[in-house]
């Protein structure tokens, strides 16, 4: 039974420690959505066993054999309000598509990722970093937790803190980032920006990568200096 005062851990860590695919698919996920380079497969497991959790509700539920009873009406009610609170799905969705619900759409509801999709931050990374550093608040609570849950009523509530240096539009970091939203922008204005006939080589493609995590670097390094330009 254990200690009665301490609760039992929620994450379910893998039943196998070394299956290469699942720790391939892992290293992928944490690199698209930041997480910390030691640790971060913790986080991904612990949006694995939440996921987890929700289908089985969401599957007890729909093997009740008598579904016209108040009390399952209102507890499954009560389960498609919660998950969509949690912007998990939507407002006319059912039991079954809580089923199609994968761990990308648990990550992406991380306060992390909302920061990088609301464009607070360049990339993944450097949205953990300006969390960290108390740089964002939601409403008026200040923010240093990543992995923090946004439900959907919140979303709105995402902004710089006050104090933050980041709050001035003609900081280098959000220059940078206002200039990469107009390169890209006119990139899809423009048909012969790209070329639909151009093949890209593997040197094109390393240089890419390059000239992305050199941006990303120098932005970083800008957060974690405090913001000074």
């Amino acid at each position: 039974m254990g200690q009665p005062k301490f609760s039992r851990p929620k994450t379910q860590t893998p039943t196998h420690p070394w299956k290469a695919e699942r720790i391939e698919e892992e290293h992928a996920l944490k690199e698209q959505y930041g997480l910390k380079r030691i640790g971060g497969m913790k986080e991904i497991w612990r949006a694995k066993s939440a996921l987890r959790r929700h289908r089985q509700l969401a599957m007890k539920l729909i093997g009740r054999v008598d579904t016209t009873e108040g009390h399952f009406m209102r507890e499954k009610g009560d389960f498609l309000s919660s998950m969509h609170r949690k912007g998990l799905i939507s407002e006319e969705a059912g039991l079954d598509d809580v089923l199609q619900i994968n761990v990308e759409n648990m990550l992406d509801r991380r306060l992390q990722s909302q920061v990088y999709y609301k464009g607070f931050a360049p990339s993944m990374r450097a949205a953990r970093n300006i969390i960290v550093h108390g740089h964002i608040v939601l409403g008026n609570q200040r923010m240093n937790v990543p992995g923090y849950h946004v439900l959907r009523q919140e979303e709105a509530e995402i902004a710089y803190h006050p104090t933050s240096k980041f709050n001035n539009p003609d900081h280098s970091m959000r220059q940078e980032m206002e200039r990469r939203r107009q390169t890209v922008g006119s990139e899809e204005e423009d048909p012969e920006a790209i070329p639909e006939t151009r093949e890209w080589t593997e040197t094109d493609v390393e240089q890419i990568k390059q000239d992305a995590a050199e941006a990303d670097a120098v932005v970083d390094a800008v957060v974690e200096e405090g913001g000074d330009e």
